[in-house]
């Protein structure tokens, strides 16, 4: 997996206005439930199968990128993992976003708190334009690349890789992060498509040229290129910001993980098999997960978490008065956030009253099948 440092601008704050090429989204937290077919697949006379989909995973060691500066490990039965999508223009994902663009970008960041007993879930999204204190990091050349105040958050992700972003979460939330999931656009496509498609429901139309998405209101079976419009669309629904398409990305997460448990590959070896292998050629994990019998393992702790139980936020933000391209942390609120995950307890609905992520409309739009 490729990245590159990018230099900031003089300021600190990163580039000032957002270009025109958006840079794609996707709803990622569905692979960690797609990815619970592996369960099945790691036993005994299955042989090919088992070495076929190990071959097929990328892994980072982050342990040993970011060493012992790192929150505590606590063990209570309770799970936190960093799920991210790089907005990579590599290889067969050239064709989104203009095709203009180089290096990687995490324009995607949730941070999945999977409670003690894994029932149930709280994901926090980080929006990618969120202002904080970026740590230094170490480049892909291994050289180290300056943190400082005021960086947007996605910068992370090209200053230093999946170990960066992963630094900098722990350094916002002061909670360790025990495993690290990526997925870019070809496999969320793919895995969008090996599902035979997600049901959503509009309940308005959404024409957006530049993500290529036209739908009439009503009920669709969204095919992997039209959910990768829906979760890249900004200016088709709501204010045209990053923020209302967090809320498209959380809607439409809630209707994959419905669709993954209802698609009935338990029983169809077939389907679990192509699910399976296109999970795993989708991800780049943490170097403990990057094998079948480790991501069976983890994948398994989802089996009992619906839709239902997961609760989506997003991290409580104020626009920026210096620029509205820029989101600031809403810092008394931010902290409830990470202490209620941090003791596994369900984060507080004052967490998020006021922040500016509350008050879109996007996700009243669109609803599972």
């Amino acid at each position: 997996m490729a990245y590159e440092s990018t230099a900031d601008s003089s300021d600190g704050r990163g580039p000032r206005r957002r270009k025109s090429r958006s840079a794609g989204r996707k709803a990622l937290l569905a692979t960690a439930w797609a990815a619970a077919g592996l369960v099945l697949l790691g036993g005994g006379g299955l042989g090919y199968v088992y070495f076929k989909l190990n071959g097929n995973l990328s892994g980072v060691d982050i342990n040993t990128a970011l060493g012992k500066h790192r929150p505590k490990n606590v063990d209570n039965g309770s799970m936190d993992i960093l799920v991210l999508g790089s907005d990579s223009r590599s290889g067969a994902n050239a064709a989104y976003g203009g095709g203009g663009g180089t290096g990687a970008r995490s324009d995607t960041a949730m941070v999945v708190h999977v409670y003690k007993g894994h029932k149930r879930a709280s994901v926090v999204s980080i929006p990618r334009d969120t202002l904080v204190t970026r740590p230094d990091c170490t480049a892909s050349d291994g050289s180290t690349v300056k943190g400082g105040r005021e960086q947007m958050f996605n910068s992370a992700y090209a200053a230093g890789g999946p170990a960066c972003a992963v630094k900098t979460v722990e350094a916002m939330s002061g909670i360790r992060m025990d495993h690290f999931v990526e997925v870019d656009f070809t496999g969320f496509k793919k895995l969008v498509d090996t599902l035979g498609g997600v049901p959503v429901t509009t309940r308005k139309a959404i024409d957006d040229d530049k993500s290529h998405l036209h739908l009439a209101p009503g009920t669709h079976t969204l095919n992997g290129e039209q959910a990768l419009g829906l979760v890249r669309t900004r200016h088709g629904v709501g204010d045209g910001s990053d923020l209302g398409r967090i809320e498209l990305q959380q809607a439409f997460v809630r209707a994959l993980i419905n669709q993954v448990r209802q698609v009935g590959v338990i029983s169809d070896p077939a389907k679990l098999y192509d699910l399976a292998d296109t999970a795993t050629s989708a991800m780049t994990t943490d170097s403990e997960l990057a094998s079948v019998k480790q991501l069976a393992g983890f994948a398994g702790g989802f089996k009992g978490i619906s839709s239902n139980g997961t609760t989506m936020v997003t991290l409580p933000v104020a626009y920026d008065p210096h620029d509205a391209n820029r989101v600031l942390p809403l810092a008394a609120q931010d902290r409830q956030v990470w202490a209620a995950l941090k003791g596994d307890k369900p984060v507080p609905a004052s967490a998020t009253k006021g922040s500016a992520a509350a008050q879109g409309s996007a996700g009243r739009v669109v609803t599972g099948g």
